[in-house]
């Protein structure tokens, strides 16, 4: 690893090329995190635990859970991790996803509208990813009839260039009526709307502590952690990214759905895109 300058890359690039999380690359390096700084890495995965089972939790009742647990903690210092993880509670509330200033918002599209089909609706955001030394963010796009996982990646940091190459991979393989977003400023950046408007594509996005709005992919989020993240403990990011990769591969292929019928997700996506290619 050397000293990102103008001729080379960031720190979160280098690991990201490196396959290793900024904090792993800390702990393998000469700069060692502080003890407060390994402290919260754990406290934020038992935090992502407790999210995931309970993700109608806000910081006051993650407090609670954690105190009686035997956590020393205050609301603040678990505030601040929650927002550093993009953690708000389903239901709603103060929103935790804070949208840039100067960006758009565009409003919610889908309250009370039936999704009968392939394509119409797709959906997008990010999750925490515990690693064992640190932790990651990853980001998928979803169909929302059949709940296919169209793209996905992994990525150091949240930033909006990385949400955009999702989009990009995701838009390389089809196209949606709507595309559904929560109203962070990577989802509302001019460089991400103009990908879907300039497809014809309607932009929606989740009201302010509405969590509940994109409940599909925050379905997934639970699934992926109880049946693989959690299980597997990955050591660093490029055992997740293979972890994941596998994972996926056995979600849209093998894991039947009862929402579906008991068909897969990609039984129920790909049936649909030849229903429409032999009209």
């Amino acid at each position: 690893m050397i000293e990102a300058d103008q001729n080379h890359p960031s720190v979160r690039r280098q690991c990201e090329l490196l396959e290793l999380s900024r904090s792993g690359h800390y702990r393998r390096g000469k700069a060692q995190p502080s003890a407060r700084d390994i402290a919260n890495e754990r406290l934020q995965k038992r935090i992502d635990e407790i999210y995931t089972e309970c993700p109608f939790y806000g910081s006051r009742q993650m407090v609670r859970q954690l105190r009686r647990e035997g956590r020393h903690v205050g609301r603040k210092r678990v505030q601040r991790l929650m927002r550093i993880m993009g953690l708000q509670a389903i239901c709603p509330g103060p929103n935790t996803s804070k949208p840039h200033p100067e960006h758009k918002v565009y409003p919610y599209l889908l309250r009370n509208v039936p999704i009968t089909r392939v394509d119409h609706v797709w959906s997008t955001d990010i999750t925490y990813i515990p690693l064992q030394d640190g932790h990651v963010y990853l980001c998928a796009v979803i169909d929302w009839h059949s709940r296919y996982v169209i793209s996905w990646s992994v990525s150091c940091s949240m930033d909006g260039p990385w949400c955009r190459s999702v989009l990009q991979e995701a838009l390389m393989q089809g196209r949606p009526e709507v595309f559904n977003t929560d109203q962070g400023s990577q989802f509302t950046s001019p460089d991400y709307v103009k990908e879907l408007i300039s497809r014809d594509i309607k932009v929606s996005m989740d009201g302010r502590g509405r969590a509940l709005d994109n409940v599909f992919v925050e379905r997934l989020w639970r699934t992926v952690k109880y049946e693989n993240v959690y299980l597997k403990g990955y050591e660093d990011m490029k055992q997740l990214k293979a972890g994941l990769k596998e994972y996926f591969e056995f979600y849209n292929h093998k894991r039947p759905h009862s929402s579906l019928d008991g068909s897969t997700p990609a039984e129920v996506y790909f049936a649909a895109e030849k229903d429409k290619e032999a009209v």
